[in-house]
């Protein structure tokens, strides 16, 4: 479950309504059906940290029941410990195989504010638990020390840490020593999805990836390269998709990216984002479909 290609789809939120229950079962089928290793639901591309408790429930029954045995990591991560045991809990009620906790701040967080937060989630689990590092929404920073305490704990199988350098050397480097650090039953996935030949190709065991959850084809096929121990295809793999790497960086992360190519796409409504998410304007949504239809990327 914590190796190969994770996926992680949209919750498609029309503005200040509910979810669109019905499009978000057929982009997790859709997930199923194409043959990803596990699918991750209520990630950051799963918009988690704007829903209620209800609305996360939900979502994670319906993924459970669209996915078609694959397994499903539940995201849970919430500004407050109870808040979090309580996502644990309705996704663990929902099936999930595991979750995925990111330390979500609004005050910064300290080395022990994290540790206590794994500490007390990882004691009430009864499922693996992913270790969410993801800087760029949560503003914190784990440091290497800070993983190899975290991984010791119960429960805990992986770690998405957030890249690798773009040297291959130094990437490769830059694995090996995490897995010194690490019990060899803690798996080590990339995430940053331009980063994710290079990760892979260094030794990392599974890509969580984002555009996983959209464009699963060109992901699985860049993803099972590396694993075939083929890596200048998976580089090739990845240099293909170079345009949506830089609509990536250019529009400060890939939420609103995948978000606009779902709807160009027709797999979700034109509205897919809760508010005050707004998404692309119309020139950076044709530019979103420019990219798309280059590449020939379809649903």
């Amino acid at each position: 479950m914590f190796t190969g290609l994770s996926a992680f789809p949209l919750t498609p939120v029309s503005g200040n309504a509910g979810i669109d229950e019905k499009a978000y079962g057929r982009l997790v089928h859709r997930l199923a059906t194409t043959g990803v290793d596990s699918i991750g639901a209520l990630g950051s591309t799963g918009s988690y940290a704007y829903l209620t408790r209800e609305e996360r429930a939900r979502v994670a029954r319906l993924a459970v029941e669209h996915a078609d045995g694959v397994p499903v990591i539940v995201g849970i991560g919430a500004l407050r410990t109870r808040h979090v045991l309580e996502a644990a809990e309705d996704a663990q009620n929902a099936g999930a195989a595991g979750v995925l906790l990111a330390p979500v701040s609004y005050q910064p967080l300290t080395d022990d504010d994290v540790f206590g937060l794994f500490e007390e989630v990882s004691a009430h689990l009864s499922v693996p638990l992913v270790i969410y590092d993801n800087p760029g929404t949560t503003h914190f920073t784990f440091t290497d020390e800070l993983y190899a305490r975290l991984a010791h704990l119960p429960n805990v199988a992986s770690v998405k840490i957030p890249g690798v350098p773009a040297d291959p050397e130094a990437a490769r480097a830059r694995i090996e020593h995490l897995r010194r650090l690490l019990p060899a039953t803690v798996t080590i996935g990339v995430s940053g999805d331009a980063a994710a030949a290079k990760g892979l190709n260094a030794g990392c065991d599974a890509w969580y990836s984002v555009i996983g959850g959209t464009f699963p084809e060109p992901a699985l096929a860049l993803t099972r390269a590396a694993q075939a121990g083929q890596p200048e295809r998976a580089e090739r793999e990845s240099q293909r998709l170079q345009p949506l790497w830089d609509l990536f960086a250019q529009h400060g992360g890939s939420l609103r990216v995948v978000a606009a190519a779902a709807a160009h796409l027709g797999l979700t409504a034109p509205r897919n984002l809760p508010l005050p998410l707004r998404g692309l304007g119309a020139k950076e949504h044709a530019q979103v479909a420019a990219v798309i239809e280059k590449l020939q990327l379809h649903a």
